[in-house]
């Protein structure tokens, strides 16, 4: 069985058109529901799965090598668990303790989830009731309460990847080319894929260090198992051979795991 698509991080559809949600994890804070979906895709799609199931529409999910994918999540901080207890109450204390994923910036632990399709309760005000007395009593409004001040809106966290792209060598219908990916943020990266477009019309056609797919002027770069892992301040470089019909320009812009990193 394979997964086709992540519908959102903890929903997935399997090759068969079957739309199910792993069981155990808990709603993605807002303030991270990309950065799982991310995760979700880069782990899950176009990869074979094994499940199990009790609840109708609900499944356990293990990936090839055994993994269980909600304990995996947890663990790497990308969700929270559902009423967490044994392995995955482990695994989110681990990544609350290591600052893992929304234990770190900008979330930080926070707690609040996607509220989505819900609206809005009502408070009502309460009624004044007047007692009876020799002299008239005279109620006044309540002074309105001024509304709470907007909070600071965070400055955008610094790009956590730089990469460095240079051709090695070129030659009449070909060229060979190297890229570095250099982990500048705090946590390790554990699971990656690099992507970056040509200009003109350049075609990778071998690739060592990651496994490359190419369509179009897309190029996705994913890492093997021995590359799989960038600490912090630690890098990886990837080499590769293309062939060229025309110029060779160096790519514009890259993006790991779906974030965007700095150049240079």
């Amino acid at each position: 069985m394979f997964v086709r698509e992540v519908v959102d991080a903890r929903t997935v559809e399997f090759d068969g058109g079957q739309r199910v949600r792993i069981s155990f994890l808990a709603q993605p804070a807002v303030c991270w529901a990309a950065a799982a979906i991310a995760f979700a895709t880069r782990t899950l799609v176009d990869r074979p799965v094994r499940v199990t199931s009790i609840i109708p529409g609900e499944v356990n999910l293990w990936l090839e090598d055994g993994t269980s994918y909600a304990v995996l999540a947890v663990r790497e901080g990308v969700l929270r668990a559902q009423d967490a207890a044994g392995a995955l109450a482990d695994a989110e204390a681990a990544a609350a303790r290591e600052k893992r994923g929304l234990w770190g910036p900008p979330c930080n632990g926070v707690e609040v989830t996607s509220t989505a399709g819900t609206s809005p309760k009502r408070v009502q005000p309460t009624k004044t009731v007047a007692t009876t007395s020799a002299a008239p009593v005279v109620t006044t409004a309540p002074a309105p309460v001024p509304a709470p001040a907007p909070a600071p809106v965070p400055a955008p966290a610094p790009p956590p990847c730089t990469v460095a792209y240079r051709i090695a060598g070129q030659w009449p219908g070909g060229f060979q080319g190297g890229v570095t990916i250099r982990n500048t943020g705090s946590s390790a990266i554990n699971g990656w894929t690099l992507r970056w477009s040509f200009s003109d019309g350049q075609t990778v056609t071998q690739m060592w260090n990651a496994t490359s797919s190419q369509r179009g002027a897309a190029v996705s770069a994913t890492n093997v198992h021995y590359t799989a892992t960038i600490a912090p301040g630690g890098e990886v470089s990837i080499g590769f051979l293309g062939s060229l019909r025309g110029g060779n320009a160096v790519p514009a812009s890259f993006t790991l795991n779906g974030t965007a990193c700095a150049t240079g």
